[in-house]
């Protein structure tokens, strides 16, 4: 049985959060980091933690959000299988 990552993954990304809270898009995102604009565009877009986000790429992101890395990274935990 396949898992949709989304369901199997409990740590849940919040690029795009705060990057609409702080009025940035991707492209500013980008300038500010130094990262790709794609990479920066894909990261915004997923909802869950990146299979691949290194140390470096998360500082980045930290400190041109001026956030910690718990602010970008949050635990849902998982729900019981009896409960909808």
């Amino acid at each position: 049985m396949v898992i949709p990552i989304e369901e199997s993954m409990p740590i849940k990304w919040r690029l795009a959060v705060l990057m609409a809270d702080r009025e940035i898009d991707y492209k500013k995102l980008a300038q500010m980091t130094g990262l790709h604009p794609v990479t920066v565009s894909k990261h915004k877009n997923i909802r869950v933690m990146p299979e691949r986000l290194d140390r470096d790429t998360l500082e980045k992101y930290c400190k041109a959000l001026n956030c910690q890395p718990g602010d970008l990274l949050t635990y849902v935990s998982e729900k019981p299988k009896d409960q909808t």
